[in-house]
Formats: structure tokens, C-alpha cells, sequence
């Protein structure tokens, strides 16, 4: 049986746009209330009943939120450009090796804005 997991995590944080022009308003310093969706897909294990632990995404998560969470964002290495794109595939990146049932990141910066990266 196929199956895709999806767990969300959320981090507060600080980040202007360096390369839009000075007018634009997110070329100034503001926060988000971030969430980061990690999405994972494969067989289940019909012995165990599921696909993986979701305690196996929080772990291999942990460190990248404790690098995001309370940061301001154009100071972590690889982002000094945090747009939600990058920070997606930032997060893609780092965690894809590790987690290689890995298929989707999902950064919301807002309510209502999104980013999807599928690697």
C-alpha cells in the first residue's frame, strides 16, 4: 500500500529580501510565524502498519528548526536570500540525505502564502 505522511513543523523568524528594490516592503526587517511541511511517501510496512515513525521526521528535522527558530534568517548559511523558495529547498537539501523518503517541502510564510519543492 502506498502512503504519504505529512508533518508540520513551526518557526518564528526574522528575514528581509536583499534583492528587491528598497521601496518594496519586504526589502524591510519582518518576521513570519513559519510552518514547514515535510512530506514523505513509500510502502507501508504491512508488518508494522505504518511508513515510518513520525518521531523519525521530528528527529531528522530538530536540527535545521533549531537553526530557523527565533533567527534572522539572512545570517544562517545558505540564506542570506530567505525567500520561502530557497528556505524550501534550504530545508530540502539538508534533510533529503537523511530522509530519503523525503518528496515535498512546504514553507508558508503567511496563512495564505505557500511554497512547494519537490526536489
Amino acid at each position: 500500500m502506498k502512503i504519504e505522511l505529512r508533518k508540520t513543523f513551526q518557526f518564528e523568524a526574522a528575514h528581509l529580501l536583499p534583492h528587491l528594490p528598497e521601496t518594496h516592503k519586504c526589502r524591510r526587517l519582518h518576521g513570519h510565524s513559519f510552518q514547514a511541511e515535510i512530506v514523505v511517501a513509500g510502502e507501508c510496512d504491512e508488518r508494522l502498519g505504518w511508513l515510518i515513525d513520525y518521531a523519525d521526521i521530528t528527529q531528522a528535522f530538530k536540527p535545521l528548526w533549531e537553526q530557523l527558530d527565533h533567527r534572522y534568517l539572512n545570517e544562517v548559511p545558505g540564506l542570506e536570500n530567505p525567500t520561502s523558495e530557497n528556505i524550501a529547498r534550504w530545508i530540502w537539501d539538508r534533510l533529503k540525505p537523511g530522509l530519503p523518503l523525503l518528496i515535498e517541502v512546504q514553507v508558508a510564510e503567511t496563512c495564505t502564502a505557500r511554497c512547494v519543492y519537490r526536489g
